[in-house]
């Protein structure tokens, strides 16, 4: 009987995280070496394979940049007719290739000897062409492919990708890069919505809806209705002391004009912080059922509003 499709996913899961997992505890000896090496690299990482590997070259690449690296990622096809020019000796050069025979890197490795540009070899055969010319080899588990034939690269583009990543976070790690970094790096899409602060989107200043504790309901509610949030912060000394929301104002209907902002407010106000991430801001919203925030600093002085549409239309939410 044939195995099932499950079957057959989770055996292919399982040949692949073994070989993961022999990765760790195999970590190549040169690692560090190759981390420290483009931590000194004045220009860019070169990442270049064929076929499968040149596809896994390209998100190694990609990685690198989007992390604090500037990479590229050179086909090495292209490389032969012209494209080597993009190589220069202020950069280093990552080479894969799962056999270590690929011959449509030799121009590559030619032109790294050359100039005298570090050369660093991702492969399973540390006895390979590739290797000898390398000044590192980053050398894989000598782990079966997760297909049929055993011929397909699966668990090997796995490794090599996986054994980027590691390369890519070491040296984010080393350099410092934090979610400022990030964000600079990845100002459109979900990414960099999730990292944006409350800072980035607060209203400030004259759009501030603010009263003064002792402010007749009927001119809060004009300044409510002006401002077009639904809330007012009632400050007192600079400080928040106060906000009144919509759901104040139907508590307080029984007398409302003829008390002040200060009697209606809630006392105890949820805040944020403004350094905090949109994303915890859209979070505190939604526990608490709320569609504003007021971001306030140690001292709870007042330094902006969050609505939540103002997160829907940055993409957070």
């Amino acid at each position: 009987m044939k195995p099932s499709a499950a079957e057959i996913a989770r055996e292919v899961l399982r040949t692949e995280a073994a070989a993961l997992a022999r990765l760790s505890e195999e970590l190549p000896e040169s690692f560090e070496a190759v981390v420290t090496l483009l931590l000194s690299v004045r220009g860019r990482i070169i990442v270049s394979g064929i076929g499968k590997s040149g596809h896994v070259a390209n998100k190694i690449a990609a990685t690198l940049a989007s992390t604090g690296t500037p990479a590229q990622a050179v086909h090495p096809a292209e490389a032969s007719h012209g494209d080597l020019g993009m190589i220069t000796r202020a950069d280093a050069l990552i080479l894969i290739s799962n056999s270590g025979e690929t011959r449509e890197l030799a121009d590559m490795i030619a032109h790294a000897s050359r100039f005298a540009i570090p050369l660093v070899a991702i492969t399973r055969r540390p006895d390979s062409t590739l290797a000898r010319a390398a000044d590192h080899v980053l050398a894989l588990p000598d782990a079966p492919e997760a297909c049929a034939i055993g011929m397909a690269p699966t668990t090997s583009t796995t490794l090599t990708m996986a054994l980027g990543d590691a390369l890519a976070v070491a040296l984010m790690r080393q350099r410092g890069f934090d979610r400022a970094d990030f964000l600079a790096f990845h100002p459109g899409g979900t990414l960099g919505a999730q990292l944006l602060q409350v800072s980035a989107l607060m209203h400030t200043g004259e759009e501030l809806p603010v009263v003064p504790p002792e402010m007749p309901m009927g001119e809060t509610l004009v300044v409510m209705s002006a401002k077009g949030f639904g809330v007012a912060a009632v400050v007192e000394d600079g400080r928040l002391s106060g906000v009144i929301t919509d759901g104040d104002l139907r508590r307080s209907l029984d007398g409302l004009m003829e008390r002040t902002a200060g009697e209606v407010a809630t006392k105890t106000p949820r805040t944020i912080a403004a350094d905090a991430l949109v994303t915890e801001a859209l979070g505190v919203m939604n526990a608490h059922k709320i569609s504003a925030l007021f971001a306030v600093d140690g001292e709870r002085r007042l330094l902006g509003l969050l609505h939540i549409h103002d997160a829907l239309r940055a993409g957070v939410a």
